[in-house]
């Protein structure tokens, strides 16, 4: 069995968040680098397979401040030794897919493999909207993912075909694309460069672009695993099953894991795709775990404070709570184990927010007591 763990990006304890604009504050920011590398060396060295992290951006109120998923990662890389960086994940209808192709290649070499990939669609209008690489492109919000209209459509339209994209740039010297959003390369491109045509591909004597390739291909081959993040609906799952990816499910609800996890496997079937029942999906929730289960219990409260102020406002439900003792814990994650089936289990801590010697106190408690039981698993 893996463990990974995820941070939201928080930058500030509750009464520090509660001052406002948290997020411009140097020294809250500077501190949380400092907490994010103690983090990360605790875990490289207590055995969890992969350190994840998600993208948003403006965050100025401080409560999800990772806003560059390619160097968030590189930042969790360069202190690690063993570790997985898992940039969970890229917003894509907000980026240029070529680019993102060639910027997750550059870093797996970076971090010679130590990468794991995710991609999302996004949800949060306020940055999305500012940031949106196809004019017009709307965030998966609430109100648009309910009534399914044409903007919430046009979201996913873009993601598919940039997740397709992404995937060709990287298993090809050099492609082209022709689809409803992107064209690569752009219709009509001429640039004659004698050294184009000498030592590369794509290029006519007469400076027609016709095909383009990304520098460096992965290092990974094919490619770094390629995570759904975070899955909570049987379409998206469904995507995932036919292009090869593994969603992250953190939903509170067993009995909703269990429609995707058979949602993913029928539609893998369909496709072609013979899927391990371990490998169909991660699982995973909030991790509180102390000794007392009164102390983990209060903890916890922490962490829904966060996301009743923060996530619920985007329609985000709350995930599921994997709380208690080692021994609480313990059972929680069996029972899901044996209804669903997985190999990986992702833990979001409660960095930014709980104070640094209770997080570490945490990952020690869980490495010692937890981790050893899921071995043979």
């Amino acid at each position: 069995m893996e463990f990974h763990l995820i941070q939201a990006g928080t930058v500030g304890r509750r009464k520090e968040l509660e001052l406002g604009m948290a997020g411009q504050r140097d020294l809250l920011y500077q501190r949380y680098l400092e907490e994010v590398k103690a983090y990360v060396h605790a875990a490289d060295e207590l055995g969890y397979t992969g350190y994840g992290h998600n993208e948003h951006h403006l965050q100025i109120e401080g409560f999800e401040e990772t806003n560059h998923p390619g160097m968030t990662s590189l930042f969790i890389g360069l202190n690690s030794k063993r570790i997985k960086a898992n940039t969970i994940g890229y917003v894509l209808p907000t980026h240029n897919p070529v680019r993102v192709a060639e910027e997750i290649a550059t870093l797996d070499h970076i971090l010679k493999g130590r990468l794991n990939v995710g991609f999302t669609r996004g949800y949060q209008a306020r940055w999305f909207q500012n940031y949106a690489a196809v004019p017009g492109a709307h965030a998966t919000t609430p109100d648009l993912a309910k009534r399914r209209d044409e903007q919430d459509r046009i979201n996913r339209e873009i993601f598919e075909e940039s997740v397709r994209i992404i995937k060709t740039a990287w298993t090809n010297d050099v492609f082209s694309y022709e689809g409803k959003y992107w064209t690569f390369p752009p219709n009509d491109l001429v640039q004659k460069h004698s050294a184009y045509v000498k030592f590369g591909k794509g290029v006519a004597e007469d400076g027609r672009v016709t095909k383009i390739g990304i520098a460096p291909r992965p290092y990974q081959k094919p490619y770094p695993k390629i995570y759904g993040a975070f899955a909570h609906s049987m379409r998206t799952v469904r995507f995932w099953a036919r292009e090869g990816g593994k969603p992250i499910v953190l939903a509170n609800n067993l009995d909703f894991c269990e429609g995707l996890w058979r949602a993913y496997e029928e539609e893998a079937d369909k496709a072609g795709r013979s899927v391990a029942p371990e490998d169909v999906a991660a699982w995973g929730g909030i991790l509180s775990i102390d000794r007392s289960r009164e102390r983990a219990l209060a903890k916890l409260e922490q962490h829904w404070w966060i996301w009743d102020q923060w996530f619920l406002p985007f329609d985000q439900a709350r995930p599921m709570a994997i709380v208690g003792t080692p021994d609480e814990v313990s059972q929680q994650i069996e029972t899901a184990y044996n209804r669903l089936r997985f190999n990986e289990v992702h833990l979001q801590i409660g960095q930014g927010y709980l104070e640094k010697n209770e997080v570490i106190d945490e990952l020690e408690l869980f490495a010692s007591k937890v981790m050893p039981r899921f071995n043979e698993h």
